[in-house]
């Protein structure tokens, strides 16, 4: 299945999408959240469609997307997952996974406008695959990591380089502003992406390719990234793991690169949409 929200900030309304269209499942009683995916919302939710895909009105073609979740507990993040993005920071290829948080009110939908921070000179893309996961998971065995997975997602990890690497050395204030999260437009079952391993992900800037990589490099994969962060913290359904992003980012350019007003960013991986942020200065 893929599951995605609509219509303005902090009233969406659950929806799914098909190869006919997108339609509102409001009528299923609950919202994309901890609640829905820890009481097996995802098989409910696919067997009431069954029963009512044909009384779901069609969602407006002019609809706003929202993020295909609601806000979760926490949006975890690995950094340096991809060799040459660590190549290109002048970074070691982590022995470890480098985790960091990002605040869950920098969620937005994947076609919100991106606010360059007050005071802020460089802004900063990352395409990104994000997992979502299904269920409680502590303490989980890699052998077994997969079954608490609900789906993935495009994640732009927006990142403001000099919070993050200039003021103190804590990643999540150069990760946490607002409109830093866009996700979606889908959340998309594992069971829809046949190799997760084996996607590819790109964004533009202003037309211009600057990423152009594939999941297939990366360095810790999803099934030991769930498991390894399992063991550090409890994960919750509806939680997001963003597990990185390849080379390209304007922090790796010489002379770097970085986001002003009226930029236009698009970015996709196959299989889960594309999404278009375009930048606007902080007011």
């Amino acid at each position: 299945m893929k599951l995605t929200r609509f219509g303005t900030p902090g009233s969406e309304k659950p929806a799914v999408v098909t190869g006919a269209g997108t339609f509102d499942v409001s009528a299923f009683g609950e919202d994309f959240g901890e609640r829905f995916f820890e009481t097996a919302g995802l098989e409910r939710l696919a067997g009431w469609w069954e029963q009512n895909k044909s009384s779901c009105p069609a969602v407006p073609a002019d609809a706003r997307i929202g993020s295909p979740i609601q806000r979760p507990s926490k949006i975890v993040c690995i950094g340096l997952n991809y060799a040459d993005h660590a190549k290109e920071t002048n970074a070691a290829i982590p022995k470890e996974p480098i985790v960091f948080f990002k605040s869950t009110s920098s969620l937005v939908g994947p076609n919100d406008a991106l606010v360059i921070p007050k005071g802020s000179e460089k802004t900063d893309w990352e395409v990104e695959l994000a997992v979502v996961i299904g269920k409680k998971a502590s303490y989980v065995n890699e052998e077994n990591a997969m079954d608490y997975v609900a789906g993935y997602c495009l994640h732009n990890d927006y990142s403001e380089r000099a919070f993050q690497l200039e003021r103190g050395g804590q990643w999540v204030k150069g990760k946490s502003n607002d409109t830093f999260a866009p996700l979606g437009p889908w959340l998309v079952t594992k069971d829809e992406i046949k190799d997760v391993n084996n996607l590819r992900l790109w964004l533009t800037l202003n037309g211009k390719t600057m990423q152009d990589g594939t999941t297939a490099n990366l360095i810790f994969k999803i099934p030991f990234l769930v498991a390894y962060l399992s063991q550090f913290m409890t994960l919750l359904p509806g939680d997001v793991i963003s597990t990185g992003t390849p080379a390209g980012v304007g922090l790796g350019m010489n002379p770097n690169v970085y986001i002003k007003a009226g930029d236009v960013i698009e970015l996709g991986i196959d299989g889960l949409g594309t999404s278009k942020q375009v930048a606007e200065a902080y007011q």
